[in-house]
């Protein structure tokens, strides 16, 4: 990015003497050099603003700040300084016309989502992608920022925990044309229903441009519901005849899944390089907006071979002769019933699953936990080891239905040990948990102990 602080004050509605350019936006107070612009954003735990005197000692052009701070290099004062961030990084994306920008909201699988429509938009443009959980109102300007003249095509997630906060992303971002993947009950704490969830999720259509499409779940029974003609809405599914796109004979196999996909597209046989039925709809919605935007089916299909999976998401990793599932970037009820599924199409042996707490459920909280419970006792997995407070109705609900080998823990150490003194050659362990909870520290202790 190349903009004048005199222009960054104008966009902002005030005004700075000074010409001199700006190349980098942070937020950071360590990630500074002399054409970078700070941001004094005022967080949970920290006030940036406190930071102003070190941001300028590292070498910062000019701060953006909300309250008076001692410094001597210029200071362009605005209301609220987060709102700033996000006002001027829609200024910035306003310069490129020419570019067409996704984007993409869900309860579950938004990253996952995000990865498969970057992989189908590449096949044709020079796209860029969130990095990331880079989905809020601080993140998402960060990706905007990245945007230049090479960049033919962005695919922007924006995620939510409260009313009013995709309206400001999609706002800001201006997409050309949008994927809503499913509404489930992901911070249904905040929302306070499914009903809920899916109104903020719907603030997308506030920002998306008019008559762009609008890919949504058909299988989902909020999302299959709407109707409008300010927008193409397609729908997509596997188990709706009614959608527009639909996948069919879906075979699991080796680590990867095969389908077949048909609709007002075409028809074409897809593979994609990951289990689970929830990754064959996040191909689905892909291969939909890409076709949208002149990307065959064909085309799609290849694109989708190239998807890896990213973070903590369904990472396989084999020790010795077991196989380790690591999925432990969030979890809802939906996704770990997804994992629980993915483990059993995974596994050849034992089908052992180490599940978390999942949070922001609210009133809801000991019911969901309960559902999974039942779920991994009807899918006849063969152990199920949970992990904090509420994850005990998880393994209780289990041995009530028949899943007798459930054992619940109430800290790390005692689980890894625990499953070290179980796992053989030949088992199959995923692992699933909301991302506060870290679950990621047990299978860190069992491949050190293991010394891998």
């Amino acid at each position: 990015m190349e903009l004048s602080l005199k222009e960054i004050a104008s966009a902002l509605g005030t005004e700075i003497q000074s010409d001199k350019i700006i190349t980098k936006i942070s937020t950071d107070s360590r990630d500074i050099d002399e054409n970078t612009l700070f941001f004094a954003i005022k967080g949970e735990r920290f006030d940036a603003h406190d930071f102003a005197k070190q941001v300028e000692e590292n070498g910062a052009a000019a701060l953006v700040c909300h309250k008076k701070v001692d410094v001597s290099c210029p200071v362009i004062y605005v209301e609220d300084t987060k709102k700033a961030l996000l006002d001027l990084s829609s200024y910035y994306r306003k310069k490129f016309k020419d570019l067409i920008l996704i984007g993409l909201t869900g309860s579950v699988g938004k990253t996952t989502t995000k990865e498969m429509t970057a992989c189908v938009m590449s096949r044709k443009y020079n796209t860029l992608k969130t990095e990331g959980n880079f989905n809020n109102e601080i993140g998402m300007p960060k990706t905007l920022f990245r945007i230049d003249d090479t960049v033919e095509c962005a695919v922007i997630e924006m995620g939510m925990s409260e009313f009013g906060e995709i309206s400001a992303l999609t706002n800001a971002a201006l997409p050309d044309g949008a994927i809503i993947s499913n509404i489930g009950v992901s911070h249904i704490e905040n929302l306070g229903s499914r009903d809920g969830i899916f109104k903020a999720k719907m603030e997308m259509l506030e920002g998306l441009k008019k008559g762009g499409p609008l890919v949504l779940n058909g299988d989902n029974d909020k999302l299959s519901t709407v109707k409008t003609d300010e927008f193409n809405v397609i729908f997509f599914g596997i188990e709706n005849e009614n959608c527009d796109v639909r996948a069919t004979k879906i075979q699991e196999h080796d680590l990867q899944t095969d389908f077949t996909v048909t609709g007002i597209y075409g028809e074409q046989k897809v593979t994609i390089p990951t289990v689970g039925i929830h990754n064959v709809y996040n191909a689905l919605s892909a291969i939909c907006i890409g076709a949208n935007f002149g990307i065959s089916l064909e085309d799609a299909a290849k694109g989708l071979k190239d998807y890896v999976p990213s973070g903590m998401r369904q990472r396989i990793k084999q020790v010795g002769g077991i196989t380790f599932i690591e999925d432990c970037y969030n979890a809802s009820p939906d996704s770990q019933k997804a994992a629980i599924n993915s483990l059993c199409t995974v596994a050849t042996g034992r089908k052992i699953a180490v599940l978390g707490d999942m949070l922001e459920l609210g009133s809801y909280t000991e019911t969901a936990h309960r559902t999974v419970g039942e779920y991994a006792a009807e899918q006849k997995i063969d152990m199920l080891f949970t992990l904090g407070e509420n994850s005990k109705y998880m393994a209780d609900s289990a041995r009530k239905n028949g899943l007798s080998q459930a054992f619940e823990f109430s800290d790390k150490e005692s689980l890894a040990n625990a499953l070290l003194e179980t796992v053989q050659d030949g088992d199959t362990i995923i692992f699933k948990a909301s991302r506060g909870m870290k679950l990621e520290e047990v299978f860190n202790i069992i491949y050190e102990k293991k010394d891998v």
